[in-house]
């Protein structure tokens, strides 16, 4: 039995290999109709994508878009490790923690 790398110990190359293999057992699972899985690998694969990613580019007091999820904006209360952590806008002030993949800046286009 081979023990899996966390994502902070892959390589660039690594991770991709990781995030691809994942989108593809992902699309397998929806095939099938194991929303469960497919919802849980797509999780993983973002969880994945967030160490391509530099945490700096993060800000703070910022609002992004949500990807995935149109029309959703969060503010980033603070910053940990690859979570941001902060709040949705327009509902209620409920703190959770998004991995900083599913953020795009608001200057993109939609």
């Amino acid at each position: 039995m081979t023990e899996e790398k966390r994502y902070s110990d892959m390589t660039e190359h690594e991770l991709r290999g990781e995030i691809a293999r994942l989108k593809e057992k992902a699309r397998k699972a929806e095939q099938l109709g194991i929303v469960n899985e497919f919802a849980v690998l797509e999780r993983k694969a973002m969880m994945a994508a967030a160490y391509l990613i530099d945490p700096a580019d993060f800000k703070k007091g910022e609002v992004y878009r949500i990807e995935g999820d149109p029309n959703v904006y969060f503010q980033i209360d603070y910053l940990k490790g690859r979570f941001a952590w902060g709040y949705r806008m327009g509902g209620e002030k409920h703190t959770e923690a998004l991995p900083i993949s599913m953020l795009r800046p608001l200057k993109e286009g939609k």
